[in-house]
Parts: structure tokens; sequence; C-alpha cells
């Protein structure tokens, strides 16, 4: 997902997406500890627009608490 697209959300969407992104993380984790997956680069992917939506959000509620 690209930063244009998570700064167009509001803060409600990026905490909804955010926990939905982690619990996808989790259930891959798990997938590729069981051995049903080996493609780690997925998990990297999903890591890393994790972190975008954290970054995005916490301005987000930086800017609403000024």
């Amino acid at each position: 997902m690209k930063i244009t697209d998570i700064r167009k959300k509001s803060t409600s969407e990026l905490t909804s997406e955010s926990t939905k992104l982690r619990e996808e993380i989790v259930e891959m984790r798990r997938r590729l500890h069981t051995g049903e997956t080996q493609n780690v680069r997925v998990i990297r992917n999903k890591r890393k627009d994790l972190a975008r939506m954290l970054t995005v959000l916490s301005e987000q509620l930086a800017k609403e608490n000024i």
C-alpha cells in the first residue's frame, strides 16, 4: 500500500486496518513456523505497511492534539 493512499484515510479507518493487518501477520507467521508457506517476503511487506500506517496514524493524532 502506498503512503498517499494511507494518508487519505481517517484515523478510525487506520486503526481498524492496522488491527486487521496485525492479525494477518500473526497468521502468516504461524503458517511459516508450521511449514505451510515458504514466502517470507510477504510478511516483510505487510510489516512495512503496518509501520507506514502507524506512522501516519501518529502524525494525524499529533495534529488533532495541537
